[in-house]
């Protein structure tokens, strides 16, 4: 019991410091080239705190278990939407630039359509579908590296000190190295120490489970927050919404057969495994 409350500590420093890093990180990018914060943080830190997603999913994907996948893409825009943006928008509300949110917006909306109608017209997501979710993604990158071109940055960011490039990086790499490694401690020891003080496992599910997914979102909206950059914790909500449709989707998809298939043949077992319940609790009752 003792080495998972440890761990669990050291977990929850590692996403403190991380976040912390994290965010100085993408600021100072940010800064260096003149960018909006809010086009940082849907790009470069959705990114960063995508990736978890993306490996969790492909390897649900790779062994066989696409409905995971789906359901963990699905989750998190929920989560960050509901939760994380309103964190956002509730502790430090104000004006956005408009042309800043038009490139996200635009491509969330049209990934959200486009997923949505494959999901209620076909009901599976093939290959094909896969493909087109990743050239979306592809097609977002290009669109916002124009954007950040075209867009000049505030006048207070461009004047604001600049540390060296290669501090600015690594901070931005360790921080979301370390946000994923707190993230996984934090979630792996506290489902022990629940398990240990007897929480029941739907419960536990509901809530460590459902938190590890979005932490990576969640602790650089609140460090974003804490620092004063909204716009940062704004962008990566927005941006993360985008990656977990075409860039958790995407090779989802393109790594395994129709999520309608695996759906159909786990209703298959389930009817099979059913049926032959209430046929041996019936031949038990007759003897």
């Amino acid at each position: 019991m003792l080495i998972p409350v440890l761990l669990f500590i050291v977990g929850l420093l590692c996403l403190i410091k991380g976040g912390d890093w994290f965010v100085d990180g993408a600021t100072g990018i940010a800064r260096r080239f003149h960018v909006p914060e809010l086009l940082i943080g849907a790009t470069v830190v959705s990114i960063g705190t995508t990736l978890p997603e993306v490996m969790v999913s492909t390897t649900s994907a790779l062994t066989g278990h696409g409905e995971i996948a789906y359901g963990n893409a699905i989750g998190s825009v929920i989560c960050n939407s509901a939760l994380i943006a309103a964190i956002t928008i509730a502790v430090r509300p104000g004006k956005v630039d408009p042309k800043s949110l038009r490139t996200p917006v635009a491509f969330f909306f049209v990934a959200a359509a486009f997923y949505a109608g494959v999901a209620y017209t076909t009901g599976s997501f093939t290959r094909p579908v896969g493909l087109i979710l990743l050239a979306m993604f592809v097609a977002y990158i290009v669109c916002n590296v124009l954007a950040m071109k075209n867009t000049p940055a505030p006048e207070e960011e461009e004047q604001a000190e600049e540390g060296p490039f290669a501090k600015e990086l690594g901070l931005l790499v360790i921080g979301a190295v370390l946000i994923a490694v707190g993230a996984d401690l934090l979630v792996d020891n506290g489902t022990l120490i629940a398990q240990a003080l007897g929480v029941p496992e739907s419960v536990i599910a509901l809530t460590f489970v459902a938190l590890g997914t979005s932490l990576p979102e969640l602790v650089t909206a609140i460090t974003s927050l804490a620092k004063g950059h909204g716009a940062l914790s704004l962008g990566n909500v927005i941006g993360a919404n985008v990656f977990n449709l075409v860039l958790v989707s995407g090779p989802t998809a393109s790594c395994t057969l129709a999520w309608g298939t695996a759906h159909k043949q786990n209703m298959i077992i389930f009817h099979e495994d059913t049926r032959s319940y209430f046929h041996d609790e019936f031949l038990s009752t007759e003897g």
